[in-house]
């Protein structure tokens, strides 16, 4: 059984709507897909009719952008209640500054000459969607500049260009809080993707683990067999829930949906500890 707990469809920076991802999970062999929207949980309610139609089993799920003393830190959520009223407040506050950062960004690149505009972001984006420098980088694309998203974040969008902009983010010890109370079951996103950055301490990890975290996504593309190494002694240390995970964005990254999987057991104790919310789609099938 093939188990990808790692995507994003329009509602965040995907390419894919949230039915689309679930049919190509499908094409692909994957059984079972969590849709893991940055700060949202909007596309849910398409997936799991996508699911049913599809035999695809969907984990309801969520990626919160956090911080740890200043350092990005990225939270996968899983089976949550997303009616809870504390998390609604924090991702509805994400996505508030998310647009104006975007907006920022893209009014100063602008101003300095770029083909772009506010407007031409928000089209890419399309309503609804929670807005990322991604959808800044798709319309730098659509202008001709790049020839793909890469090729920007590698150039004016990325996190040290005089064009960047940051964006508020909750502290991800208080998140992983957060989670727990509203029944979902707290995983760290790709915690050792140094090329994406700076990565956090095990004090980091050790931290998040008080306050909840049930698991590391180890198994990632953006891990060397370092990162994996680390990853599966800091899960024997402290009991953690090793996951794997494609991360794919459809056309807006080289990720493969199915190239990085969970284990059946692992997924089960996932399931067994998420109280807020069920699973979506088809049935999960019985061991065996």
């Amino acid at each position: 059984m093939v188990i990808d707990l790692h995507t994003h469809s329009r509602h965040s920076d995907g390419t894919d709507t949230p039915g689309e991802l679930v049919a190509a999970a499908a094409a692909a062999g994957v059984r079972v897909v969590a849709l893991t929207d940055h700060d949202a949980a909007t596309g849910w309610d398409e997936a799991d009719r996508a699911g049913r139609e599809h035999g695809v089993t969907v984990v309801p799920g969520i990626e919160l952008s956090c911080r740890w003393r200043g350092v990005s830190v990225h939270l996968l959520g899983y089976l949550f209640d997303p009616q809870d009223v504390a998390l609604l407040a924090e991702t509805g506050r994400a996505r508030r500054h998310r647009v104006t950062r975007i907006e920022q960004m893209a009014q100063a690149l602008a101003d300095a000459g770029w083909p772009v505009s506010v407007a031409q972001v928000h089209a890419q984006a399309g309503a609804g969607a929670t807005l990322g420098r991604p959808h800044l980088a798709d319309a730098l694309v659509a202008a001709g500049v790049y020839p793909d998203r890469e090729a920007a974040f590698a150039d004016v969008l990325h996190g040290n260009s005089r064009f960047y902009v940051g964006h508020y983010a909750p502290d991800v010890v208080a998140a992983v809080a957060m989670l727990r109370a509203a029944g979902g079951v707290p995983v760290m996103a790709h915690p050792f993707a140094a090329a994406r950055g700076t990565v956090v301490g095990d004090d980091a990890i050790e931290a998040m683990v008080r306050a909840g975290l049930l698991g590391l996504e180890v198994d990632h593309r953006d891990h060397d067999a370092a990162a994996v190494a680390r990853g599966e002694r800091l899960c024997d240390r402290w009991g953690l829930l090793r996951t794997g995970a494609s991360d794919y964005h459809g056309r807006g990254k080289p990720n493969r949906l199915g190239e990085r999987t969970t284990d059946p057991a692992v997924l089960t104790e996932l399931v067994a500890a998420g109280t807020g919310s069920p699973l979506l789609g088809a049935p999960l099938p019985s061991p065996g």
